[in-house]
């Protein structure tokens, strides 16, 4: 069988199409998305943390069906100069992050954070630079989150509000991925790893998501291997990174040392062959005879 690979089959035509100019390439939008973790599963122990994952409806125009994390695009409010932060200071996070400026930075971090509370209700904030929310429902925040949601609020207000600052340092930058160049929807995406704050408690807050749960990079691994869950590369990386470590607080101390080098897809003929490889990642090449248009199908986790 193989393996959950997302892979659509109108892909060789637009990446023929981009390569004779008969397509440009659109900018990628920046994003981020947060792994979050927690040290085992209620039901059952599971060797290292378990990663909530969310499972994209099968209507959606982009990774229909496929596991990813909480997530999405940076609104341009996310740099607002009024946003509350504890935590090391965006200077810092524009070095480590890779971007030019400290509002370009702010603007990531905040998206994580934002991202999070409206997918998954977990919010990486507190009323003191030391202490973080241990209770996100409940009438009013529900309110206050699809507001968000749908920017009639921005994060900053959000907080403002609230009385909280966000906290950055609860927060770890884990890898970088762009979405291919002949992609119609492309994203600049943060990976990051955080892990879930004692007293909250996940659930499905996106209106993107049919499915949401708990699971083992482990397993979540096997699943994908095995071809009953589908995922993109950048999920499939990110996880297969997490396995060698044993808590979710291990995780994040190792965050500080992992590549955010961005990982863009290559594709280049071979004669009528088509060949597509993301660098430093040689799993996910795939090699397309000129007549093959390939898919891929994935399931639920067990």
């Amino acid at each position: 069988m193989s393996n959950g690979q997302w892979y659509p089959p109108e892909w060789p035509a637009r990446i023929r199409a981009l390569a004779s100019g008969e397509l440009t390439a659109v900018t990628p939008r920046r994003a981020a998305t947060v792994m979050l973790l927690r040290d085992g599963l209620p039901d059952r122990p599971v060797p290292g943390p378990a990663v909530h994952m969310l499972r994209r409806s099968a209507s959606m125009a982009f990774a229909g069906g496929a596991y990813a994390y909480p997530g999405g695009g940076v609104d341009p409010r996310d740099d607002d100069h009024l946003v509350r932060w504890a935590g090391p200071a965006p200077e810092d996070w524009a070095v480590r992050l890779g971007v030019a400026t400290v509002t370009e930075a702010q603007a990531v971090v905040c998206a994580a954070v934002r991202e999070t509370y409206e997918e998954a209700g977990v919010l990486l904030a507190g009323p003191t630079a030391d202490t973080v929310v241990s209770d996100t429902t409940g009438a009013d925040w529900e309110a206050d989150r699809e507001a968000l949601v749908d920017r009639t609020l921005s994060f900053a207000d959000f907080l403002d509000r609230r009385g909280l600052v966000l906290r950055s340092d609860l927060l770890g930058a884990w890898a970088r991925w762009i979405t291919p160049e002949f992609e119609p929807r492309r994203y600049d995406t943060w990976f990051f790893v955080a892990a879930l704050p004692e007293g909250q408690r996940t659930r499905n807050a996106s209106s993107e998501a049919d499915r949401t749960v708990w699971i083992s990079p482990a397993d979540a691994v096997e699943g994908y291997d095995r071809g009953e869950l589908l995922m993109m590369p950048p999920t499939v990386a990110t996880l297969r990174a997490l396995l060698p470590y044993g808590t979710a607080a291990e995780a994040l101390e190792a965050a500080a040392s992992q590549s955010l080098a961005p990982v863009l897809a290559q594709a280049r003929m071979e004669g009528d062959a088509l060949v597509l490889s993301w660098p430093g990642h040689e799993e996910f090449t795939k090699h397309v005879p000129p007549t093959e248009t390939p898919g891929a199908s994935g399931g639920d986790p067990a």
